[in-house]
């Protein structure tokens, strides 16, 4: 277990599931957790059941303007941000000769331009600090595709990218830029998938269910803690062996 005593992580995406658990997983082992999400009265109420070292904030991550201020807000209520954890993400699933123009923009809006907002509006801070762990929860769909999700597939390779380019440009200052892929886990977002779709996903898995969103946390802990010190631009698969690359 990682000690975080002292530091503050900011979770985007945090109301509920896979970024709940991971600010559950943070708070427990030492520290302040910023949760962020698009509803207030959610985030706030998520944020509660936390205890006092945790607060909730709304953003849509797809707007640039509005992640400044979040962190803006975040940078004052708690002085730094020492951990970033991208994690919202929606999806628009559709084949593609079926899909919108909107719902391939929406999902890239916020789950690859989101993570480019909350980093480019950190960055300055972690830099001055000459340290930061930043954490994007990818998808092993975006390593390996899947029909029905092209543009949330895009999306999670395009974060992968994202990840590496980003771990090259800033790992002189002691930060840190890793990801986080996924598999099929036990959220609100897998659970909205038809039970022959699930099926078909775990018929996938090499251990035969699907994963919780604690697993998911912990590989966040671990890559955000001391032991992973000299790793930077690498995707972690947590996917039960689902995507073997």
């Amino acid at each position: 277990m990682a000690n975080f005593d002292g530091m503050t992580a900011l979770v985007t995406g945090g109301s509920r599931g896979i970024g709940f658990a991971v600010a559950k997983r943070l708070i427990a082992d030492g520290a302040k957790v910023a949760l962020v999400s698009t509803k207030l009265e959610g985030v706030v109420a998520a944020a509660s059941q936390l205890g006092e070292n945790a607060k909730g904030y709304a953003c849509d991550v797809s707007s640039y303007d509005d992640v400044q201020a979040l962190v803006a807000a975040v940078l004052a209520d708690f002085g730094k941000i020492d951990i970033l954890v991208n994690n919202a993400g929606i999806t628009r699933d559709d084949l593609l000769m079926r899909m919108s123009e909107e719902e391939w923009d929406r999902v890239l809006a916020v789950n690859l331009k989101g993570s480019f907002n909350t980093c480019k509006a950190v960055m300055r801070p972690m830099m001055k600090a000459r340290f930061g762990r930043i954490i994007n929860i990818s998808s092993v769909v975006g390593l390996c595709g899947n029909p029905g999700q092209t543009n949330y597939a895009a999306a999670k390779a395009g974060l992968i990218g994202f990840t590496k380019s980003l771990a090259r440009e800033i790992a002189s200052r002691n930060i840190t830029v890793n990801a986080v892929a996924p598999g099929l886990v036990e959220t609100d977002m897998s659970g909205a998938l038809p039970e022959e779709a699930r099926n078909a996903f775990i018929q996938q898995v090499p251990l035969a269910r699907a994963g919780k969103p604690e697993d998911i946390a912990g590989a966040v802990a671990f890559l955000a803690g001391p032991d992973a010190s000299y790793i930077t631009g690498h995707v972690i698969c947590v996917d039960g062996g689902m995507c073997m690359v």
